[in-house]
């Protein structure tokens, strides 16, 4: 991490944000309908309503490196001969501003699943030509539990790190492409010291706040590979997928999930194949010739949590699935989420 620190004041960040989108495409959390997502800026749409405020936007940062459905291939047929059609989306350079230090980690947890090999070329794509800069959480809510996968909000990493304390936009860059986005923008940013007062004040009060909210002291301890079948074998499984729906919700929400499924459309003039996000809590998830492995609810619903909390890190060096967002807890319309299962099956080891 590089140790020198740029600012600028908070009511020129239009000016900043103008810079950013001049060299590539800028991506900033947007409020539309009542609703906060990650959209492209227009510097020429004065209606835009930038939220730098807002702490999660409703979908994660995800989707702007592994979107929701994209396409593969095409393909066409004439006769006996068939055409395939490369049509998928090229990359170009694009910065996404105000990603927070959950969202920030799950980028990790992604790379370990995509960028091993074989590598997805997509995914890659979009990570190479992708500049992340965070934004430190000034108010993380009740929901949120990052530090129980030891994130600080404090300090949210990616490629620049970014603070919005005392009126001014506080900036570090992190990574050598952090850099040279930062030498890029000298013009709209001023020299600042590392150890201001300010800005060490502010991260002060961040860590003061996570320390005071109500899931400070969740623990996972309890969720080890080697107690694998003793917590797939738990009965709590089946008193708590009794509140789930099957929506799958939680799965969308979330920016560490990772299913996805491929299809064929006929499109009347050939056909498009595509991939999207899939859901392990729907119940033609992995369907097979045969049927599906995990026929019941309570199967689908243990699937979800014990590859968040124990077949991840398992594979993983004890890295969790889970980034603490808090997303879930949010918007699961029967509230239930990973933290009751973590306490309930969890607990279960310290009776």
């Amino acid at each position: 991490m590089s140790s020198r620190i740029w600012s600028i004041d908070l009511e020129k960040a239009d000016e900043l944000f103008n810079a950013l989108a001049a060299g590539q495409r800028l991506y900033l959390p947007i409020e539309q309908a009542g609703q906060v997502q990650f959209k492209e800026y227009d510097p020429a749409d004065s209606k835009q309503k930038v939220r730098l405020d807002a702490l999660n936007t409703v979908r994660s940062a995800k989707d702007l490196f592994f979107p929701q459905s994209e396409n593969m291939a095409a393909f066409k047929r004439e006769g006996k001969k068939i055409e395939i059609i490369d049509n998928r989306e090229r990359v170009s350079p694009f910065a996404i501003f105000g990603v927070r230090a959950c969202d920030a980690r799950s980028f990790e947890i992604l790379d370990r699943v995509f960028l091993s090999e074989p590598v997805d070329v997509s995914y890659a794509d979009r990570r190479e030509n992708g500049t992340v800069i965070t934004l430190a959480c000034n108010e993380p809510e009740e929901t949120c539990f990052c530090e129980a996968f030891g994130i600080d909000a404090a300090e949210p990493g990616g490629d620049i790190s970014a603070w919005i304390a005392d009126g001014k936009i506080w900036w570090q860059p992190i990574t050598a492409r952090g850099e040279a986005l930062t030498e890029a923008l000298a013009d709209v940013l001023t020299n600042a010291e590392p150890d201001d007062e300010k800005l060490v004040m502010q991260k002060k009060q961040i860590r003061e706040i996570i320390a005071q909210l109500p899931l400070h002291e969740l623990s996972l301890e309890s969720f080890q590979p080697e107690r694998l079948k003793e917590i797939f074998d738990s009965p709590k499984w089946q008193e708590l997928s009794e509140a789930c729906i099957g929506c799958g919700t939680c799965t969308f929400v979330c920016p560490t999930c990772q299913c996805y499924d491929i299809r064929d459309y006929d499109t009347g003039n050939g056909v498009q194949r595509y991939r999207c996000w899939d859901s392990c809590m729907y119940s033609d998830f992995v369907m097979m010739a045969h049927g599906n492995p995990r026929t019941s609810q309570v199967e689908r619903f243990r699937q979800r949590f014990m590859h968040k909390l124990v077949y991840y890190p398992a594979n993983n060096e004890g890295v969790y699935s889970c980034v603490g967002c808090g997303r879930c807890l949010a918007k699961c319309p029967s509230s239930m989420n990973i933290v009751k299962v973590a306490k309930a099956i969890g607990g279960e080891a310290n009776v």
